[in-house]
This record gives C-alpha cells, sequence and structure tokens, in this order.
C-alpha cells in the first residue's frame, strides 16, 4: 500500500513549531517525545545556568568600544533569589560603588543575564561588534558597557540613573521557549526614572542567527537610537520603523535594477 504523503514537510521548512507531528496509535511517536523532552531539559538549563562572566569579559575586550566593561550584581543574591523575587533582579545591589561610575554620558549599554544566560554569551558581543562602530561613527558619548549578574529589564533605569545617561540599551537574555532557549532582547529607553513602565521602552526581541539576527537587530538598535535622540521620547509614541524602510529599500531597488537587493 502506498504511503501517505506528508503534507506538513513542507510548513516544517519555515518554522521551528511542532506541526504534523508523527504518532503511534493515540500517542506521539517516539522520536517526537524525546524531542520535546530535550527542548524543555535545554529551556530548563538555560533559565537556571550562571553568566560565563571572565569568557564574556574577554570576548568584550576586543570591541572598539569605550574601555573595559563593568561588573555590577542586582540586589538578588543567587539564581534561586532571583527566579523568585522578580523585583530583586530590577534593583542594583546597595554594596556596588558609585565611585565606578564616571562623567555623564549620552547612552550606557548594560548586559544582563535575564533569563538566559546563553543567550548574552551567545548574541550580545555580534550585536555589539555591528553597532558600536556606527554610534561611533554618529557621535554618541558612550558610557563603559556594564554587565549586571542576576538583571531585569528595568535595572537599566537604575544605572542611567546613577551614571546619568540620557539613554539605556539592555541587552538580556529573554524567557526561553520550547525553540529558542537563546535568544536575546534587546530594550531602549530614553530619560528613564523612577516612573518609567514598559510602555516607555521599545524593544526587538528574538535576536539570534535562527530570527531576528544579530547583524539586522544592530540596524534596528541604530534606527531607534537616532529617532529617539531627535524626537526626546521613547516607547508606544515611538514606532520601529526599521522593517518598513528595509522594504522601502527592496522595492526601490527592485525598481532600479529588476532584482532585490
Amino acid at each position: 500500500m502506498a504511503e501517505t504523503p506528508d503534507i506538513w514537510a513542507g510548513a516544517r521548512l519555515v518554522t521551528p513549531a511542532r506541526i504534523g507531528l508523527p504518532r503511534a496509535g493515540a500517542s506521539l511517536a517516539t522520536s517526537a517525545q524525546l524531542a520535546f523532552r530535550l527542548a524543555h531539559a535545554r529551556a530548563r538549563d538555560a533559565v537556571h545556568a550562571e553568566i560565563d562572566l571572565p569568557r564574556l569579559v574577554g570576548d568584550l575586550a576586543g570591541l572598539a568600544g569605550p574601555g573595559a566593561p563593568l561588573v555590577l550584581d542586582s540586589a538578588a543574591a543567587d539564581r534561586q533569589t532571583y527566579l523568585l523575587r522578580p523585583d530583586l533582579g530590577r534593583r542594583l545591589s546597595a554594596s556596588f560603588e558609585r565611585s565606578l561610575f564616571g562623567h555623564p554620558s549620552e547612552l550606557v549599554v548594560v548586559l544582563a543575564d535575564g533569563l538566559s544566560a546563553r543567550a548574552v554569551q551567545d548574541q550580545a558581543v555580534p550585536v555589539l561588534a555591528a553597532l558600536l562602530p556606527s554610534l561611533d561613527a554618529d557621535g554618541w558619548a558612550i558610557a563603559p558597557l556594564v554587565i549586571v549578574r542576576q538583571g531585569r529589564v528595568a535595572i537599566g533605569d537604575a544605572i542611567a540613573q546613577e551614571v546619568h545617561a540620557t539613554c539605556v540599551l539592555v541587552l538580556i537574555g529573554e524567557r526561553p521557549g520550547l525553540s529558542a532557549p537563546d535568544s536575546l532582547g534587546a530594550y531602549l529607553t530614553w530619560r528613564p526614572g523612577p516612573a518609567t513602565t514598559d510602555a516607555d521602552r521599545n524593544c526587538i526581541s528574538n535576536i539570534r542567527p535562527e530570527g531576528t539576527k544579530p547583524p539586522e537587530a544592530a540596524r534596528r538598535i541604530a534606527l531607534l537610537l537616532t529617532r529617539m535622540r531627535r524626537r526626546g521620547y521613547s516607547g508606544v509614541a515611538l514606532k520601529d520603523e526599521a522593517e518598513a524602510i528595509a522594504l522601502k529599500d527592496e522595492a526601490e531597488a527592485i525598481a532600479m535594477t529588476g532584482e532585490p537587493t
């Protein structure tokens, strides 16, 4: 008897979603069940993993940027506390030295482990390698890079206030999914303060080779920063027009040459 065609084969080529999974009777096939358990284990490992600080500092040392990174801790003393008390991950440890911060800057870049230290280890350096030269060319005054252990997005607000920065960019490990344990998020906030909410931020998510690739993320971050500087605000009032600009450029290239860029 002829085999039934796999109608899902084409769709699986363009999505990591679990669609059309093979079955054995009323149950999932062993291969699909094992693949699910492996993905779940990887997501759990990503949440509990600690950042490899020497490796990250070493990787950042090769970037053309503003000096050696500063290493700080949030008010969450350890990983377990961080996971149970999100509020502590938004505050700096009471023991940090304010003398570490130098002169006021226009922009401070914060790297936080978040819920996936692996994402920061793997994606942050490629993003910054593409981003920092363009910011330097645009004349941004950038504070030394800051690495925060056990940090959440809002800890960037506290750091920006300490360094008197006009804008903060937080690169942070996102909550792992069953298809992406290494996804990085970029959060940009103009003039952050105690009353800042998530509505005041702009976010670029799913930064990884299989999602928003680091060079593309860097381009979008640079565009958002330029528009924030020009307009003096961030958040829901400032839309990310990077995709629209890219589509416009593609259309113009096709109109001129007949071929996409």
